[in-house]
């Protein structure tokens, strides 16, 4: 109806300007480059990077009231290397410990209300971490936690994992599995 209403009100000399064949191809051309330009737009750019983006690395950050206790656990049972360590004062705040290419740090409640915004310092101290590692050598590490309490005990799990789990000196679960190969 307002197509009719706009036609007829044109005079009768513009109507074949705006309708001629010639001006529908040029309408077609404009609308296609318009198109590009918002498909070229930073905006469609930043969607597909995101599509593409890969995670290098994703390491935990175990939160604890303090960091010493948990040394021995990562260090001498595990056999991490010590990597990173903040001290504050006579304590450290916080470390990072490394075996290959897994990290996993540990960063003192204090150290985070101190550094992170108040709604993330509040949520901190709301319970312990679930951490899941699987590991090569499943009886090397039952070995290393002969005489820490286990709170699961060794078992098969239904999608072919063999684990076990233990909490470490701050109270932190922590899995370990290792795949049963099918036969």
């Amino acid at each position: 109806m307002r197509a009719t209403v706009v036609f007829s009100v044109l005079p009768s000399g513009m109507r074949h300007l705006l309708f001629s064949p010639r001006r529908v191809a040029l309408k077609g051309a404009v609308l296609a480059l318009a198109l590009l330009f918002v498909l070229q737009s930073p905006q469609a750019n930043q969607i597909e990077e995101k599509k593409s983006m890969n995670v290098k690395k994703i390491t935990p950050v175990l939160l604890v009231d303090e960091i010493e206790p948990i040394l021995p656990f990562w260090i001498n049972r595990l056999g991490f290397t010590k990597t990173i360590e903040v001290p504050e004062g006579n304590r450290l705040a916080f470390v990072a410990f490394q075996k290959g290419s897994v990290e996993v740090m540990y960063q003192t409640y204090a150290s985070v209300e101190k550094d992170a915004p108040p709604a993330m310092a509040a949520a901190a101290r709301k319970g312990p971490t679930y951490l899941y590692l699987e590991v090569d050598n499943l009886d090397a590490v039952l070995l290393a936690m002969k005489d820490v309490q286990k709170v699961m005990p060794e078992r098969t799990a239904f999608y072919g994992m063999r684990e076990f789990a233990v909490q470490d000196p701050s109270g932190h679960f922590i899995t370990f599995a290792q795949h049963i190969p099918t036969p």
